[in-house]
């Protein structure tokens, strides 16, 4: 069956039109399929859940008998269902293998359906598409993502770096180019490949605050889909950065900014 890139929905009495690449699960409660898209939106729409997996098309999986999960949501499956987001949702045990080996074979077929078309050969090439970036005064970096035969995401490659970056992690851009993250830092923490993953396959925009203990930093990082398979990182080191607060809005802006603070629009 051809896989629609839109489904349309009627959530509360409104038209919704969701792109089906932001959805990242769907639960039914009761007669009611709650589904939830990336950035926190929850849609509820009296469907069944048969009617959505038709409409969904086949990268979502059926983890127990009220939820379907796209495979591109999934970071792994432990005891629990562990999505890229943080979430964690439980799936029917007995068919645990069953669904391991679904999420492996669709996980596998969207990272071998990459297209490498348009993206950059040699470093030559890559620092020609990002020169605009190579005086920047912050850090900017091109990664590409590394998955093992699981389909997880278990280290990256620099492919572009500018000189703020090398400043950063502290090592010269002939050592930073073309070299694995996890080959370069022995201290490697993969609590960053969740992020980069999510940016890489699901097609998010994150923002990271944390500390970096392989440069022993605190960072602010802005990760974004840049190729298919890459993910562009902006990087600051947070106490370079100083906050101006230069008007009433800010305290609105801030708790909009950390998630306290409903959004006016759909």
């Amino acid at each position: 069956m051809q896989e629609s890139k839109y489904i349309t929905i009627i959530s509360k009495g409104k038209k919704i039109v969701l792109s089906i690449d932001t959805i990242l699960y769907v639960l039914m409660i009761n007669k009611v399929a709650e589904i939830h898209v990336s950035g926190g939106k929850i849609y509820e729409t009296r469907m069944t859940l048969s009617e959505l997996e038709e409409k969904l098309g086949n990268v979502f999986i059926k983890v127990n008998r009220g939820c379907i999960v796209s495979t591109m949501a999934i970071h792994d499956i432990t005891d629990s269902i562990n999505l890229n987001n943080g979430e964690s949702l439980i799936y029917t045990i007995r068919k645990k293998n069953q669904i391991i080996e679904q999420f492996h074979s669709k996980q596998k077929s969207i990272i071998s359906s990459f297209i490498r078309e348009g993206i950059p050969t040699t470093e030559e090439e890559y620092f020609s598409y990002y020169r605009s970036f190579d005086n920047m005064p912050f850090a900017f970096t091109d990664i590409e993502m590394i998955f093992n035969e699981e389909s997880h995401a278990v280290d990256w490659i620099f492919r572009y770096g500018n000189s703020a970056l090398a400043k950063l992690e502290k090592l010269s851009l002939e050592q930073l180019i073309g070299s694995s993250f996890g080959s370069l830092f022995s201290n490697m923490n993969s609590k960053w490949l969740r992020s980069y993953e999510r940016a890489t396959l699901y097609g998010e925009t994150l923002e990271i605050i944390d500390y970096s203990p392989e440069i022993d930093t605190y960072l602010k990082v802005i990760c974004f889909p840049t190729f298919k398979g890459h993910c562009g990182c902006i990087l600051f080191d947070i106490s370079e950065i100083e906050f101006t607060k230069n008007s009433s809005d800010a305290e609105k802006a801030l708790m909009l900014y950390f998630g306290q603070f409903p959004k006016t629009n759909d």
